[in-house]
């Protein structure tokens, strides 16, 4: 392996974080825990989308015509380059509102900033690298909020809209569909292979263009009849992300390990320990709900928990419709997008085969 690129920052963006990217994302377990005591948003009709699934974002009807969407995504950087840790987050954040089916409109920034140990220069370029995403998403960053907080933070809250037929929840997947996913796993490997500077330029580059390609072609998965759920990989790993479908649906799920797409050198850096601490975290949280082949070597597994940051769609099609829906993903500038499993009867869980 070879040093950090030597384009990256002289100082360090990242030694201000504790963790990075949605890696910093609280446990599942934890996050169940927190919320088990909210109320029910059951109670107004209009609400399609809250909190019970554990989806995307919310979606909230106005009219026959017009749900709106909202979300908010933040995290601390993952890379030290400031413009590029905007650009991350952002396309991150605006994820969501592809992921439910929807067209972003407008955004709103989140920073918190530690006073006193970043120049206000790179604090700008994080703000001009979220603008730039934004931009190619078409969408204005409206305003924000700003703190001084002891890490520094990033990210955006999203509005978006859909027609009430175009909404696709985490939580509607129907027994006998395919499950597609749009892009590579792996990058919470690379990034803390990155953070002991022994990630190739090559990989960092890989990992900065899967990050930060949007997931737009959520939008028109949402006009498509034949995509029944989806939702995006981020912080829980496809393992995660996937057992939040089972349950949502009230089915299983099972995942052919040997069909995911990964990055380049994320198998390898892998079976080396470049693994992150939300991966333990992940496993720990969840674990009960898989049933993994047997003697699968732990670097395979955390294959499957890797917290993935700005990660690609998890897509639950029609089996008849998958092929279709697969080339026009891929069409969409997603080519690692691969069939990796399917939806069955049985009890909420994921299945590795």
């Amino acid at each position: 392996m070879l040093d950090t690129p030597a384009s990256a920052a002289p100082f360090r963006l990242t030694s201000l974080a504790h963790g990075g990217g949605c890696g910093c994302k609280l446990a599942p377990s934890v996050l169940r825990e927190l919320l088990a005591e909210q109320p029910a948003s059951t109670g107004f009709a209009n609400l399609l989308v809250g909190t019970e699934t554990g989806d995307d974002a919310a979606v909230y009807q106005l009219d026959d015509d017009t749900c709106l969407i909202a979300t908010t995504d933040f995290f601390m950087p993952m890379v030290d380059d400031p413009f590029e840790f905007g650009r991350i987050a952002a396309t991150n954040a605006i994820s969501d509102v592809y992921a439910m089916g929807g067209r972003p409109l407008l955004a709103l920034a989140i920073l918190g900033m530690p006073l006193g140990k970043l120049e206000p220069a790179m604090v700008r370029e994080i703000l001009k690298g979220g603008a730039a995403i934004a931009a190619e998403a078409g969408i204005p960053v409206a305003g924000g909020h700003s703190i001084d907080a002891p890490e520094p933070i990033y990210g955006l809250a999203v509005i978006g809209t859909a027609r009430p037929e175009q909404i696709r929840k985490n939580s509607t997947a129907f027994a006998g569909d395919a499950l597609i996913l749009t892009k590579a796993l792996g990058v919470g490997i690379y990034s803390a292979a990155f953070k002991k500077e022994k990630l190739s330029p090559a990989a960092y580059d890989e990992m900065i263009a899967s990050m930060t390609t949007l997931n737009r072609v959520g939008t028109a998965l949402g006009r498509d009849a034949a995509v029944h759920a989806v939702t995006d990989v981020t912080g829980f790993g496809i393992l995660g992300h996937g057992l939040e479908v089972a349950r949502g649906s009230g089915l299983a799920l099972e995942i052919e390990a040997a069909a995911l797409p990964l990055l380049g050198d994320a198998r390898a850096l892998a079976q080396a320990g470049f693994v992150t601490g939300a991966s333990h975290r992940n496993w720990a949280s969840y674990g009960e709900g898989v049933r993994l082949p047997d003697g699968l070597p732990e670097a395979e597994r955390h294959l499957l928990t890797d917290p993935q940051t700005s990660g690609g769609l998890l897509v639950a099609v029609a089996p008849d419709a998958a092929e279709r829906v697969l080339s026009d993903i891929r069409a969409a500038g997603f080519p690692r997008a691969a069939v990796i499993g399917r939806v069955v009867e049985g009890a909420p869980a994921v299945a590795v085969i």
